[in-house]
């Protein structure tokens, strides 16, 4: 469990494919000890295991169904993700609870800057809306962050300069795929009501 609140960024250093499925390797500031091999990590919103340390190099396996429902698909050597440790019992919980269980990806189809803000427009498949709050919480890329507007298919986000400057979100641009988990407290209401 994580809160998306994301301090740390980490590159990506390889990916490299194994049959249907990969690894990728992660080179962070964050501190990583041998002990906490087998731990997860949120890596663009996606909570992956830990499964090798050396030296400022973190390796992780990635599923074929971690493949085909995120955007660690398209992953390029170099590029910039957002890392963040799970929750430990007592941390202050700043945004919101966040599983790393990805739901679907969108796509971002307007970027409006105001002032040093940004209002990001995301694209969604319709079956997605039922998961909508305006104002509610959600996760892009691991970031908590809080739906300003809802329409038929899409929503949007706005980023303030402080979460631009600590995140990959500031690399934005148009036609790019994010990482979307819905608020977990919505898709429970959903499925209990449903």
């Amino acid at each position: 469990m994580f809160n998306g609140i994301i301090y740390n960024q980490a590159s990506v250093i390889s990916k490299k494919d194994i049959k249907k499925d990969c690894i990728i390797v992660l080179k962070t500031k964050l501190n990583f000890k041998k002990s906490e091999i087998g731990s997860s990590v949120s890596c663009n919103g996606v909570c992956l295991t830990l499964t090798n340390i050396i030296k400022d190099s973190i390796y992780f396996d990635l599923s074929k169904e971690t493949l085909n429902r995120t955007n660690l698909k398209y992953i390029k050597k170099s590029k910039k993700i957002n890392i963040e440790k799970s929750i430990v019992y007592g941390q202050k919980i700043s945004g919101h609870y966040v599983q790393g269980h990805v739901d679907t990806t969108g796509l971002v189809s307007n970027i409006v800057r105001n002032g040093s803000s940004w209002t990001v427009r995301i694209k969604i498949n319709n079956k997605y809306n039922k998961y909508l709050v305006e104002k509610a919480s959600i996760s892009i890329n691991g970031v908590s962050l809080t739906i300003s507007s809802i329409y038929r298919n899409y929503f949007e986000i706005t980023i303030i300069p402080h979460t631009l400057k600590l995140t990959n979100l500031i690399e934005l641009k148009k036609k790019d795929l994010v990482n979307i988990e819905f608020d977990i407290f919505a898709k429970y209401f959903i499925k209990v009501n449903s």
